[in-house]
Order: C-alpha cells, then sequence, then structure tokens
C-alpha cells in the first residue's frame, strides 16, 4: 500500500509532516475547477476535492489523499487570482471584512472513501494603499484561494479567527489525523520511530 498525496500544494506537505506522514508519493491531479452556475462555495469546495480524489492514478489499495481550500466572502467564491489585478479585486474585497475559508479533505482507499469539510470564519483587517502595494509586489498572492496566505506576510492583515488554523492554511490538520486513523492510517507512527 502507498500513501499518495494528490496535491502539489507545498503547503499540505509540510503541515503532513507535523502528523509524522511523509507521502510515497505527490501526484497533483489535472481538473478543471471552475465553479458550477449558482455553485455554493461549501458544495464547490467538496466537489472539487472529490474530483481530484478521482483524478489521481492509483493502484486499489492505494491510499490517497486530496484537498480543496475556497475562500468564500457570502456566495462568492474567490479561487486563485489570474493576476496581480485579480489578487487586488479579491484582497479590496475581503478587506475590513470577515469571509469563510472552507478546506475539504477526502481520501480514498479502493472503493473506500472518507470526507470532511472544515469552515473557518476570518477578518482581514482594512488595507492601506501602501499596504496593498507592498503585499501584491511580494508575489505571496500566486496560487493562493483568496489571493492570500494567513502563514504567509497577509497573516499581519488577519486579526481575527474562529476554527482551524491549519484549515485556513490548506489542510485541516485534527480532522485529517481523524480521517487518516479511519482509513487503516496511524499518523505520528514516523515521529515516534
Amino acid at each position: 500500500m502507498a500513501f499518495i498525496l494528490g496535491s502539489g500544494s507545498p503547503r499540505r506537505l509540510e503541515l503532513l509532516a507535523q502528523l509524522g506522514i511523509t507521502p510515497d508519493d505527490v501526484r497533483p491531479p489535472d481538473i478543471d475547477e471552475t465553479p458550477l452556475k449558482r455553485e455554493l462555495p461549501r458544495a464547490y469546495c467538496a466537489r472539487v476535492t472529490r474530483e481530484k480524489l478521482v483524478a489521481v492514478p492509483s493502484e486499489p489499495e492505494d491510499l490517497v489523499l486530496c484537498a480543496d481550500t475556497t475562500v468564500a466572502l457570502g456566495r462568492r467564491i474567490l479561487g486563485k487570482p489570474a493576476d496581480a489585478g485579480q489578487a487586488a479585486e479579491f484582497l479590496l474585497a475581503l478587506a475590513g471584512r470577515r469571509h469563510q475559508v472552507i478546506t475539504a479533505v477526502a481520501l480514498r482507499c479502493g472503493e473506500r472513501r472518507w470526507e470532511r469539510s472544515v469552515v473557518s470564519q476570518v477578518k482581514m483587517k482594512r488595507l492601506s494603499d501602501e499596504e496593498l502595494n507592498a503585499y501584491l509586489a511580494s508575489n505571496d498572492w500566486q496560487g493562493k484561494a483568496g489571493g492570500y496566505g494567513i502563514q504567509g506576510p497577509a497573516g499581519a492583515f488577519i486579526p481575527w479567527i474562529s476554527g482551524s488554523f491549519t484549515g485556513i492554511v490548506g489542510l485541516p490538520l485534527a480532522e485529517t489525523a481523524t480521517l487518516l486513523k479511519a482509513a487503516g492510517c496511524q499518523p505520528y507512527k514516523e515521529v515516534a520511530a
């Protein structure tokens, strides 16, 4: 049995390491992540995660883990910005307001599946033009849902959260550990060894 991470996110790899797990292989799936018409953020996130799970090539006995993180402002899904202009648009929409960060996690082994979604509330402070421009120039917004990562420089913009910090980063560790145990994979085994 191989443990496969179906994600190209370096953050998810680092978070799995906190559970003492090093994947046998990393296979980022290539799927269309475009939201469906009128699709709500939580349903979108769960659907994309399931589609990723199916798209990862594996043997029947392999354990595959996939996740997706979505930033939601009300019913609006803020995915990964295409460019600095869209990142600025997202950040200005989030500034001074609360929003949700949803991370769905799914595991597959043969025909068996385990899934969980975690919703966290996040408040971003109002941003000055200087703060916004400096952040955009850092390029930290690239490849991040909503145009920011709480674990990087944008953490200075987040005075308050309610929920899972690791879920906001991209892989909720408590829930992921529970799913892994249910699937027969023991977290922390490499840490204890």
